[in-house]
């Protein structure tokens, strides 16, 4: 399934902060994931950045004045408007802000804002000072008001030095951010999903663990897809050094048991529980509460005890449960022995032993195993495309089990 962006026009408009020679990583991202993006400069911004770069980053004429007969967009003023899917103004600036919040529109940006019906993303960048005025925080708030998304600022080191509140984020998490807002009419919209990832970490003292190599690649994916369908989803991720999807709520939770406490926690308000995260089968029974030395003549022997089975632990009559299995000999008789046993509705299996996908890499190979019976056997392709893979199954499960599609759970709220 392609991201919210591919095949999706975007109009992104630059305005005159410093922060503009970030924008032109943003288009390039914005290409990459198939977007038809066009680029709007003020002429503040052009002082920053040139027309060209943009240009030869989107293969296609930058828009810097509306009133321009050799344009690509003519004399309409609000061409972009209408053939936008999304609007993105990033940077934002100041003086931006204030012009939107008030409807003027003076400039290829302000114009196609003020025109547009498709959703608008803001990306604020200013000085601190500037940022903490209340004129621009009243501002931002008529224009949250008025339904756009605010992404950012973000905290740092400004051009003048100083350090604080003020900095455009980064382009990476602005493309989140425009999957986000594109992806909430999704199949998956009005759902509440939560996803686990990683591998848990069982202390034997201070400073050694019990842990597995679960990078949480799968969980994050199956996070950013779900979202990507218009779910409110939680992350609930042991150890990983992936990124924080936008617009995913993330609960950290290091162990066994802590990533239990955590899923039935939230699992409550969930229609479905997706847990990919690699849980220890076992954890010291009696963990020192301080470093253990190392002797040359003392062999260290522990004692281990079993971890609760989270999966199965979680119930609800709509409620559903997605397991993962990860072995190492009879893949699928062992798999939907796991599904019978853990009460689940899919298993995810997959071959801990093959070299090219699964565990540590950013693709994988599984087969998704239903209750009733059905098994569904994914080639290798990416974490993300295996993710949706997975929630396709559960999309159908729910409209059979909730009676209501994502259209009328939208509607009636």
């Amino acid at each position: 399934m392609p991201t919210p962006l591919e095949g999706r026009h975007v109009a992104l408009g630059v305005t005159g902060s410093i922060a503009a020679y970030k924008a032109v990583d943003l288009a390039s991202r914005l290409v990459q994931a198939g977007s038809h993006v066009v680029v709007m400069l003020t002429d503040e911004a052009a002082r920053f950045v040139s027309p060209l770069s943009f240009a030869a980053i989107v293969h296609r004429p930058v828009v810097t004045d509306l009133y321009d007969p050799r344009s690509e967009m003519g004399m309409d003023h609000v061409a972009l408007a209408e053939q936008a899917d999304l609007v993105m103004v990033a940077p934002a600036t100041a003086n931006t802000l204030a012009k939107m919040a008030h409807g003027l529109a003076d400039d290829p940006v302000t114009t196609t804002v003020l025109a547009t019906g498709a959703p608008v993303i803001v990306a604020p960048a200013m000085d601190a000072k500037m940022f903490e005025n209340p004129a621009t925080r009243a501002n931002l708030a008529t224009l949250r008001e008025r339904g756009l998304h605010v992404a950012g600022p973000a905290s740092g080191r400004m051009a003048s030095g100083l350090t604080g509140v003020g900095r455009m984020v980064e382009p990476e998490e602005l493309v989140g951010h425009a999957r986000l807002v594109l992806g909430r009419a999704g199949d998956l919209a009005g759902r509440r999903l939560v996803v686990t990832a990683g591998g848990t970490e069982e202390p034997i003292d201070p400073v050694r663990v019990i842990t597995n190599r679960s990078s949480g690649k799968m969980g994050f994916a199956i996070a950013e897809a779900a979202r990507d369908r218009g779910a409110d989803v939680t992350l609930i991720s042991a150890r990983s050094t992936q990124p924080e999807p936008v617009g995913v709520s993330v609960v950290r939770a290091a162990s066994a048991r802590a990533m239990a406490d955590a899923v039935r926690e939230t699992a409550g308000q969930a229609d479905a529980v997706v847990m990919a995260a690699a849980v220890s089968d076992w954890t010291p029974a009696a963990p020192s509460a301080t470093k253990l030395k190392k002797g040359a003549a003392v062999d260290l022997s522990l004692e281990l005890e079993r971890t609760e089975d989270v999966i199965a632990s979680v119930e609800g009559p709509r409620l559903v449960k997605v397991g993962f299995a990860l072995e190492t000999e009879e893949l699928e008789s062992n798999a939907r022995a796991k599904l019978a046993a853990k009460g689940l509705d899919l298993i995810v299996a997959n071959d801990a032993l093959q070299q090219d996908a699964g565990m540590g890499a950013d693709e994988n190979r599984v087969v998704i195993i239903g209750r009733d019976g059905e098994a569904q056997q994914v080639p290798t392709m990416s974490k993300y495309e295996v993710g949706h893979r997975i929630l396709d199954r559960v999309a159908r499960l729910l409209v059979e089990r909730g009676g209501r599609s994502a259209g009328e759970l939208i509607e009636h709220g």
